[in-house]
């Protein structure tokens, strides 16, 4: 959906805030880290290869590691930001996430903030920068109608008579429109989501070689062994067995 599905943060570089007046204009070359930048008031506008960017209170955006680009203040405002850096490639260019309140984003940089300051705490400081990406990647889907949908699905899912109309209901939406959303947003259908959900479930399980065949297909919501038996392999190339057998941890 955006790439933090995979992001892996090395580092948290540095932890401030900007302050920038009506007017600044500057120039980036070669950014020396990714940055998450948000704000409390005021407006930037980023240019970078010919197109805008603006930072304002109903947007976070993420800036690139290792691109040229330049910034006008067009309002005086506070900006905080987090550098950070990652093993891999998040973006070659600006990322904008809008986001309807900012309340929970301050709090987390605010936390980031005083932590960052004691080495000790580097643990700590990363699952609340986690976090913060976790929230970003909520809003930033613009998904907030299902959102009681997908925290449903996180508790029910291995229930077996889970239907789209249960979701629906829980939305307090139609069926249609239910769908459609998880489409435009997670680009896949109800089904097709918690279906997954269930598939990587099943490896978990599987790979710990603890519960039997049925068993795991009770665990994970399936109807039946033979059901979740053939499904398994039409989306893994291997049977239930096959997999524990390659896969089993037998120790640590």
């Amino acid at each position: 959906m955006n790439g933090f599905e995979n992001i892996v943060v090395t580092e948290i570089v540095d932890v401030m805030t900007v302050i920038s007046p009506k007017g600044k204009c500057a120039d980036m070359k070669n950014r020396k880290s990714y940055g998450l930048s948000f704000c409390e008031e005021g407006q930037i506008t980023y240019i970078h290869k010919g197109r805008k960017f603006i930072s304002d209170s109903k947007h976070i955006i993420i800036l690139p590691e290792g691109q040229d680009y330049s910034l006008k203040g067009d309002k005086t405002g506070v900006f905080p930001l987090v550098n950070f850096k990652c093993r891999n490639v998040l973006c070659d260019t600006f990322l904008l996430f809008p986001i309807n309140d900012i309340s929970p984003f301050m709090s987390d940089f605010k936390k980031i903030k005083e932590l960052i300051l004691f080495p000790e705490n580097r643990i700590k400081a990363m699952s609340v920068f986690y976090n913060m990406l976790y929230n970003l990647t909520r809003e930033g889907m613009g998904c907030d109608i299902i959102t009681p949908a997908l925290k449903y699905i996180e508790k029910n899912y291995s229930e077996q008579n889970l239907t789209n109309k249960t979701l629906a209901d829980v939305c307090n939406i139609s069926e249609v429109y239910l769908r459609k959303l998880f489409v435009k947003h997670l680009k896949t259908t109800p089904k097709q989501y918690i279906c997954e959900i269930r598939l990587q479930k099943a490896k978990q399980l599987l790979s710990e070689g603890v519960l039997k065949i049925n068993a795991v297909s009770e665990e994970c919501g399936f109807s039946s062994c033979y059901h979740f038996s053939r499904f398994f392999k039409k989306q893994t190339g291997v049977t239930p067995a096959e997999y524990s057998t390659k896969n089993r941890i037998h120790k640590i």
